[in-house]
Formats: C-alpha cells, structure tokens, sequence
C-alpha cells in the first residue's frame, strides 16, 4: 500500500449536485494543496429541465446552472493565485452561454485566466437523423424502442469522455466548463493531462474513473447519505469535501478538507463505490471499469486507498438521454389519523375515483405515506398522508374544477376525521417531461474543446479501439451458500442493525448495494440475500420485472440491480423516492433472524 509520499496529484470536488453548498469551491481553492478543483451540478433531472426550458423558451433563457456561477466567484482570486485549475459540469443545456458570463467574470476581477468550453453534447439532431436510418434507440432500463414512445422527442444530450478537458489542459486553459460530460471524467480527464496517459492506458484511466466516481459526489464519500451517519464525529454542520490523491499507475488515496466535519473510512467509500453502479461492469466513454476485484484499505485517519480496478476498452458507443413533452401533472393531500388507516384510505380512493374522469389521466396514483403506531405519543406521529398524484396530457384536464375540486368535494361524505391538504398549490398543474436513455455511436458525435481566446475549435476523435456495450451484465447467486443455521443462535432484528446500504437512480433503473463490517458477516450476508429475498423485501413494492445480483468479495459486498424500479425516473416519477436513494433504507428495516455473535458487535 502506498504511503502519501508516493501521490503527486491532489483533486478536490467541490460539488455533487445543482443543490450542494457553495461554500466549498471558495475554501478549497483558498486552503488546500490541490492541483485541480472538479465539481459536478449536473443530474437526470437537470438534464431534462433545462434542455426542455431551452426548446420551450427557443433560446432566450439561460439554460445553464447558476449556484456554479455563485459557488466560483469567490474562489477565482484563489484559483489564479495558486495556479489551480478547474474542470466542471454545469454548462447544462447553455454552456456557451456560461462561459461568456465565467469570461466577464475573471475580467471584471482583473485576473489572467484562460477559459474554455467543451461542446458537442447537445444532439437531438443526431438522434432524429439516427432514428430515420434505421437506429431504434434501445431504452437501457425498459429495453423498448424509441419508435414505440408515445411522446415526440424534443431535446437529446449524450456524456462525453474526458479527452475534450485534456486537450484544453494542453493549451494552458486555467477554466474548463462541460455542458454533460460523464460524471468522473473531470477527474479522469485531470489526471490524464497531468500523468501523460494515453487513450490506451487503460489501467490508469479504470482507477482514475473510479476516482472520479468517488469524489464526484463530493461529500457523501465523508459521511453525506451514509447509513453508518450516527458514528459520524462533530455535529455533522460542515461535512468536508472529498480530496483524491492519484498515483502515476492510477492507484488512489481518498482523503479530505482538512478541519471540517465528517470522516473517510472504508465503510464511507464502500457506500460511495456502490451508488449508482448498474453492475460488475462501470461504463465510461473511454474506458471501462471492472469493480468486482476492488481493494479498499485503510491507509490512516481520513484516508482510503483503493486499488485492483479491472478495466475493459470503452464501447463505441455513449449513453443519451432523450426528453419529451410528457403533459402535465398535480397532487393532492388528505391526512388519515388513528385507527383503520388502511380501510379509510380504500373509502377515500372509491369516492374521489367516482368524482373524476381517469380516461383524462395516463397515471393516477393513491399512495398512503406512513403509517400510525400503536400507542402513538401524539396526534401528529397517528397521522399518514394520502397522496393523489395525477398526470396528463393537457393542462385543461388537471384544471382546478376537473381535479382538485372533485377530489375535496367528497370531504364531507368520506372517513371519519377526513382532512384535506389545504394549501393547494401543488394541485395546480405544471408541466412535466419524460425521459428516454439509450445509445448513441460515438462516432457520431461532434465532441470539440472550443478555447476562444486562441480562436481554437479542436475535434476530439471517438476511441478506435473499443468493446461492445453489455445490455445485461453478469448476474448470479452465491455458488457455495451456507446454511443460515450454522451461524448459530439469531434474534429477529432489523437488517440495518449489522447491514450498511447505500442505492441509487440511473433512469427508472434502481441499484442497492449491502455490505458489512466484518468478514464472517460477509459469509453470512451473501447468503441471505438472494434476488428472491430481496423480492420478500420489496413485497407491494416489488414489480416483478428483473432484478440483478453480483459480489464484492473484497469489500464484503452484494449488489442488486432493480430493472425499471422507479417509475421512469426522476423527471416523470410518481413515487416520493424519485432518486432511488431510500430503496437502501428501507431494505436495512426489514426484519431478519440476524446471528447473535454478530449483535453483540454493535449496532450500527
């Protein structure tokens, strides 16, 4: 294992998301040793907000993102003083636009800093064109085909690799902005520029992907969504941002700010590996990475290294996330109290269906939220929400006197105590887009760094050499499971009591990783868990369509894949865990006969 010595770059994330703090960009840039500052304010659900703005508005809006512009202000006197270099997604739909306000920005501050935009992400003509030879756009997470959506699609965006980034590296740029390139390759593209690594050096592009991947959240690798968050040390106020320090073969310490909240240990970078991963096999435009052999060791306070990535050669193809129109949605709220929650609930749902017209709607959704405990300790731990979520095509149908006026009109005939939502204005219907993730040939896309202060617009060339895009991934149960019994005396507890979780969004796709403490537990662990358990689990919940499983026999770790969990995704979805993220915990809640060796432990 690597000492600190043997690392000679340091990259800090200082974003995970639009919604992060805008703080961290300013106090990294200010106190930290680091050679490069990445961040990433883009998501699915921007993807799609942002690019149908642009079409809706037919350019006039400004479709990038403005807590970036909030987050690097401050830090640009830092950046030009300490020679740190930037590489961020956040141009969203309007990156040319963004970088004609960053350009004004540095100028107005009086400082000498090269800014570049990196294009081509933007390809709904593409898809369009591609669509008319033949390409039917499989969907990663439905497996339909495009010519079968019953919405027309109106923007398309596709994630580029990183070799856009090096390029402008190379000619002294100081600021890159990104529009949609994949989520880790800031990170891959940093320390490809800095090492001198080459499009086949896949080895250290692998280590340096999953790099990125663990940084580019930025603090849920220090204790942000981690379900081990009572062991956290501090009062949790200012968690810090993750700092990864990458060796010249790729290999990798993950550590962070100094003097702030939160910690990096094994069990937060497992958390971290398992979120969003779709299998064994981690995609990327320029390489691929195979995680099933990873190593993840404690290498002192606040510091992970991680080594053993095995790589593929990248797909000729990208992902693409195409958006449509899909119409309109509202909601409205009643609250149940007390007893016969269930009963009342079933009275609601028969009056107010009676009082609408559901030939208007192409999703209408009943939902109970929580639940009244026995002896509850006050009215509002006895009270559930009943949620009525609707969508439709056009907004004439979810109009007051077609939705929520029929749906409180029944209040007076309904369940006792019957309480409707007063405020109102989520049933005041709002327009809402469907999502569609597919393939697109690399080949086809027209990746360029523009650098205009050097009145260079550079092409960046697709990989040459590369491997087919696996649909379906490995999946398979323990080959040499053990008895349960041979674990010894057990109580009936919750999962989550000996069992870490962390999950996650990619379309409608749901992952879940579970992972433990120690190793006898990972003997035990991979043997309960297998795809029908985790049916058990889900019980309602449990949609019947395909679920995937592999192991991390490293990191103690089984992972399962929810194919097409999420109701399309976060854009369109008529759940509350429109991201994924409480899949996680709602499985460690869930009532398992756990070994009594292991409890005495500790809880976690």
């Amino acid at each position: 294992m690597g000492s600190v010595t043997d690392f000679k770059l340091r990259i800090a994330s200082a974003s995970g998301a639009v919604t992060d703090r805008r703080h961290g960009f300013a106090d990294l840039a200010k106190n930290e040793d680091v050679k490069y500052i990445v961040g990433d304010w883009m998501s699915e659900y921007n993807m799609t907000t942002r690019g149908g703005s642009k079409i809706n508005n037919s350019g006039a809006s400004d479709e990038f993102e403005d807590s970036f512009l909030e987050a690097l202000e401050p830090a640009l006197p830092y950046l030009a003083s300490r020679g740190i270099k930037v590489a961020v997604n956040a141009g969203a739909s309007d990156t040319q636009k963004l970088y004609d306000i960053v350009v004004e920005k540095v100028k107005a501050a009086g400082l000498d800093l090269k800014v570049a935009w990196v294009g081509g992400d933007e390809v709904i003509d593409l898809v369009k064109s591609a669509s008319k030879e033949g390409n039917d756009f499989k969907n990663l997470t439905t497996g339909k085909v495009l010519s079968d959506w019953e919405f027309e699609p109106i923007y398309a965006q596709c994630y580029l690799g990183c070799w856009g980034i090096v390029e402008a590296f190379k000619h002294g740029v100081d600021i890159v902005l990104c529009g949609r390139v994949a989520d880790a390759s800031p990170t891959i593209a940093s320390a490809a520029y800095h090492f001198g690594w080459g499009r086949e050096d896949y080895e250290q592009l692998a280590h340096a992907f999953v790099a990125g991947h663990f940084i580019e959240c930025s603090t849920y690798t220090t204790g942000g969504n981690f379900s081990g968050f009572k062991s956290l040390p501090g009062a949790s106020l200012n968690l810090g941002y993750p700092i990864a320090e990458i060796g010249a073969n790729g290999q990798f310490d993950v550590t962070m700010q100094k003097e702030c909240d939160g910690m990096v240990t094994i069990d937060t970078c497992k958390a971290q590996l398992l979120y969003e991963i779709q299998g064994p096999l981690y995609y990327n435009s320029d390489v691929v990475a195979v995680l099933d052999g990873i190593k993840i060791e404690q290498n002192g306070e606040n510091r992970v290294h991680v080594s053993n990535v095995g790589y593929l050669r990248p797909p000729p193809t990208t992902k693409v996330g195409i958006t449509a129109k899909g119409g309109y949605q509202a909601e409205a709220h009643y609250f149940l109290c007390g007893l016969d929650i269930e009963e009342k609930a079933r009275m609601l749902e028969r009056q107010v269906r009676a009082s609408l017209d559901e030939s208007k709607y192409h999703c209408l959704k009943f939902r109970v939220s929580g639940r009244c405990p026995v002896d509850p300790k006050n009215q509002d731990a006895a009270t559930v929400d009943l949620r009525i979520f609707a969508q439709a095509r056009n907004e004439a149908d979810l109009a007051t006197a077609k939705f929520l006026r029929p749906i409180t009109n029944t209040v007076m005939q309904s369940y006792p105590g019957a309480t409707f939502g007063v405020d109102s204005r989520q049933a005041i219907p709002k327009p809402y887009y469907e999502y569609w993730v597919a393939l697109l040939s690399q080949s086809s896309v027209k990746h360029v760094c523009h650098i205009p202060s050097a009145k260079l617009e550079v092409p960046i060339a697709a990989p040459t050499s590369t491997q087919d895009f696996l649909y379906v991934q490995s999946t398979y149960e323990t080959a040499d499971p053990r008895k349960l019994s041979e674990f010894g005396p057990t109580t009936r507890v919750p999962l989550g009591y000996i069992v870490h979780a962390r999950s996650g969004d990619k379309g409608s796709d749901c992952n879940v990783g579970l992972f433990v403490r120690q190793a006898d537990e990972y003997e035990w662990l991979r043997s309960l868990l297998t795809v029908d358990k985790v049916r058990q689990f889900l019980n309602e919940d449990d949609t019947g369509k395909p679920i995937f499983r592999f192991e991390l026999p490293n990191i103690w770790a089984v992972h399962f894949l929810l194919k097409d969990h999420l109701d399309r995704g976060v854009s369109s979805s008529s759940t509350y865990d429109v991201l994924g993220k409480n899949l996680a915990e709602y499985l460690r809640c869930k009532l398992v006969d756990v070994p009594d060796k292991f409890l005495i432990r500790g809880n976690i």
